[in-house]
């Protein structure tokens, strides 16, 4: 690990813009100086990000990975790391309990690690340990769980959830549009969670855009397959027809599923959410009522790992015209169909 000196990484998170101003952004991440001589440094030549840079030491704290999902934010951080030969990555066992998540990372705080990248358990309860390693001079990556202070990051990255929904909605509003009182039902995840009000929220509104669907129906489960299944034998007792349902995360949509073939029922569609290799499979097969799952990426990790990368190293990243990193990285939740399956099922996760 080489650790930057403190007062210039404190000048980095807040404020400090003369450590990266001489990076330029072009097609890929700037490692080189340019040879044109231009002294502003606006047309500098790109430099593969490949290319390895200073050694940068990233500290990755996520919660257990008791879920499909997650378990791929893990992966996603490892195999990313992996590909770059001078990050190092000091990975936590993970937690739901928020004060073993807090001492993990403050154990990555103690060893100086360059740039922290956190997916915090709670959010809320864990924002003081964001401020805190932000405040010793060591930059975070808020991981799709958010922060309820912007000062305890420097960049967020995560999933959309009210797009989630709301693209959801629109492909169900889509296969239904020429179905006269049409009847949609929808598999939520804890209403518990911000995320899921996010999910409800944007479904909602594509929904309103379609005067001949009605949403007859809106339970919750616990994102397990357990849960999954227990909460869609209950709708399907309660409904005995509807047209469409939108199932907010694939790993309950496996529940979900066995629920609907023991029940002998197919006259509905169904769409998933996240994005898991099952679904895509299924998707792909076109032998079930799954026709569609709208993704919430876990190559956000990834993508984390990359950001984490640029500022250890003082640059920006690719694509933008800026000198930093940007502040926040919303992912879209593009639809997975059987038309464009095949182009993300490297994307799948089990």
């Amino acid at each position: 690990m080489r650790p930057l000196p403190r007062p210039s990484r404190r000048g980095l998170l807040f404020g400090g813009a003369a450590a990266s101003a001489g990076v330029m952004l072009s097609a890929c991440t700037s490692n080189e100086p340019s040879d044109s001589g231009d002294d502003d440094g606006a047309t500098q030549a790109a430099v593969s990000n490949d290319e390895p840079g200073t050694p940068v030491t990233i500290g990755f704290a996520g919660p257990q990975a008791d879920h499909g999902w997650l378990n791929a934010i893990n992966e996603q951080a490892r195999s990313r790391a992996e590909e770059y030969s001078e990050v190092t990555l000091n990975i936590t066992e993970g937690s739901n309990d928020t004060a073993q998540q807090i001492g993990q990372i403050e154990a990555l705080i103690n060893d100086q690690v360059d740039v922290l990248v956190i997916l915090p358990a709670d959010g809320r309860a864990l924002t003081q340990i964001g401020l805190t390693a932000m405040q010793a001079g060591i930059p975070v990556i808020n991981l799709d769980r958010i922060f309820d202070n912007p000062q305890a990051y420097r960049c967020y990255i995560g999933g959309d959830n009210y797009g989630m929904g709301l693209n959801a909605g629109h492909f169900i509003g889509e296969q239904l549009r020429d179905v006269p009182n049409a009847r949609v039902v929808e598999l939520s995840g804890p209403d518990s969670l911000e995320l899921t009000v996010q999910r409800t929220a944007g479904f909602d509104a594509a929904l309103a855009n379609y005067p001949n669907i009605e949403k007859v129906a809106r339970q919750a489960a616990e994102f397990t397959v357990e849960s999954g299944q227990e909460v869609m034998a209950g709708l399907l007792q309660a409904q005995s027809q509807f047209d469409a349902i939108w199932n907010h995360d694939d790993d309950q949509g496996v529940g979900a599923e066995r629920a609907i073939e023991q029940a002998g029922r197919d006259e509905f569609i169904m769409v998933g959410g996240a994005g898991s290799r099952h679904a895509m499979e299924a998707i792909q097969s076109d032998n079930s009522v799954l026709k569609a799952t709208v993704l919430y990426p876990p190559t956000m990790a990834a993508s984390a790992i990359d950001l984490a990368r640029a500022l250890g190293q003082a640059k920006g990243i690719g694509g933008l015209a800026e000198f930093e990193i940007p502040s926040s990285v919303t992912l879209y939740s593009a639809v997975v169909t059987r038309d464009n399956v095949e182009q993300y099922l490297p994307t799948g996760f089990n």
